[in-house]
């Protein structure tokens, strides 16, 4: 081949910086993509062939319970969790930052806890002979022990108290951002306490909320310790039911259409906040 030949033919260079991408994507397509697709053919091929595992799933009532108990209980569990992390979130925003970095050394702390002993600690508390109980009893407010265990309630008290740090930081960030000056021109041009919530300061604070929601949400979603200790058998969630498939049935395909659904529900939920956020940003709604 001549020079002039050789010269003429296209030569194919890496793009910049792909080198350094090139472990991160080797990593990415090692632990997600292969069990990704490898839990997608074990849904279709086991024990035979086919779709039948996404019909069974689909069709029955049963699962269909499952299904709705588990994003039943996401949604009340991240609803409940934005009503308790915001006014922390907004104390830690305003106060001073010494006492601010110990009350957030405390939040983070209990990150850093076991969660299987958080969890029995909540069921020694919620139990009808509980300290909760007890105490509600002993004072009068009660007559009979509180039904706090084996329940939603219990479920959503045990994954809220879990879930509280992973809405509150991102808050706080979004909360530490906003001008305070903002809020005194809204006082000063007449606005109530209540006026300057709703219309500044909620709205300048919903990419905290949207990213801690959407967090708390789709951890929630693949729960499996709290929900199983704390919650009954009428409340059990997806994780659990997966979990008896695989661990007690030996039934592969039908918990991997399970966990597949949950993936694709998961993504798309993803995918609609960041389209909902995008097109909030660009409309100049935030």
């Amino acid at each position: 081949m001549s020079v002039e030949t050789r010269q003429s033919l296209p030569t194919f260079r890496m793009p910049a910086g792909f080198n350094g991408l090139l472990p991160a994507l080797v990593l990415i397509v090692l632990f997600f993509v292969v069990p990704v697709l490898a839990l997608l053919l074990r849904s279709v091929t086991e024990p035979e062939p086919g779709l039948q595992n996404y019909a069974t799933l689909l069709g029955d009532g049963t699962y269909a319970r499952v299904f709705f108990n588990t994003f039943l209980v996401a949604s009340v569990v991240t609803a409940v969790t934005v009503l308790v992390a915001f006014p922390v979130a907004w104390m830690l925003a305003i106060m001073p930052s010494a006492l601010a970095s110990i009350v957030f050394g405390v939040i983070i702390l209990s990150m850093w806890t076991n969660l299987l002993t958080r969890t029995y600690a909540w069921m020694v508390l919620l139990q009808r002979t509980g300290v909760i109980n007890r105490t509600l009893m002993a004072i009068g407010v009660i007559d009979q022990p509180l039904p706090l265990i084996n329940n939603l309630t219990g479920v959503t008290i045990g994954m809220v108290y879990i879930m509280l740090p992973f809405m509150i930081l991102p808050l706080v960030g979004t909360l530490r951002a906003i001008d305070p000056m903002t809020l005194r021109a809204a006082a000063l041009c007449g606005a109530s306490p209540f006026q300057a919530f709703r219309r500044i300061l909620l709205p300048l604070s919903l990419p905290g909320v949207a990213a801690g929601g959407l967090m708390v949400f789709v951890m929630s979603l693949g729960y499996f310790v709290t929900p199983a200790l704390l919650g009954g058998t009428s409340n059990m969630m997806l994780a659990e039911m997966i979990a008896q498939m695989i661990q007690s049935l030996l039934n592969w395909g039908l918990g991997s259409a399970a966990a597949f659904i949950l993936l694709i529900v998961t993504m798309a939920l993803y995918a609609l906040q960041l389209r909902l956020v995008g097109a909030r940003r660009m409309s100049g709604g935030i």
